[in-house]
């Protein structure tokens, strides 16, 4: 069963990624998801749960990838977790974003941001200039880039991983990056 591709990410991982994790972890799991999408939704826990299984050898890094066509308020979810990341509430929001699939609409966004800590009228203005628009572009380019056609698409140190979002599946490469140095 073929897990890796031939797909590798065009752009590499920086200071623009929101990342969870240390920098020199020995293995780097990317993915790009849609906060609109039941699979990464389904995928969320897993990444937690391989998160804290692995600690510091592995580092997290989210891209923003929101299918508009088939999900209508994946734009304004990821410009909302953009907006909330400007005031360093990234993570807090896309963990709420996930676990509220079911409620995406502007006045739940808005009603989120009380819950992190974050003025709402952060997340209203955002939504209403689409000031993060273009950094959602710019991730989902760079996707279009290293072959990324569905979500969730993982990548493991910049292979395209093709295997189950599993957590046993997703270890077992992961442990092997591990094991050959990345």
């Amino acid at each position: 069963m073929t897990r890796h591709s031939t797909a590798s990410l065009t752009r590499a991982v920086s200071e623009h990624d929101h990342i969870r994790g240390p920098a020199n972890a020995l293995v780097t799991l990317l993915e790009y998801g849609d906060y609109e999408c039941p699979y990464c939704g389904a995928a969320h826990p897993v990444v937690e749960e391989l998160r804290k299984s692995l600690g510091d050898r592995m580092r997290f890094v989210f891209r923003n990838f929101p299918l508009t066509q088939i999900h209508p308020n994946a734009m304004i979810a990821a410009e909302s977790a953009e907006a909330a990341g400007a005031h360093g509430k990234f993570w807090e929001m896309h963990d709420l974003l996930y676990t509220n699939q079911e409620a995406l609409e502007p006045e739940n966004l808005v009603e989120y941001a009380t819950w992190i800590n974050l003025d709402p009228k952060i997340i209203t203005e955002a939504l209403t200039a689409h000031e993060f628009e273009s950094r959602i572009r710019q991730d989902f380019s760079a996707g279009i880039r290293s072959g990324v056609n569905g979500t969730p698409t993982f990548f493991i140190n910049n292979a395209r991983y093709d295997g189950s979002p599993d957590f046993d599946s997703m270890l077992a490469v992961i442990e092997l990056a591990i094991e050959q140095g990345g």
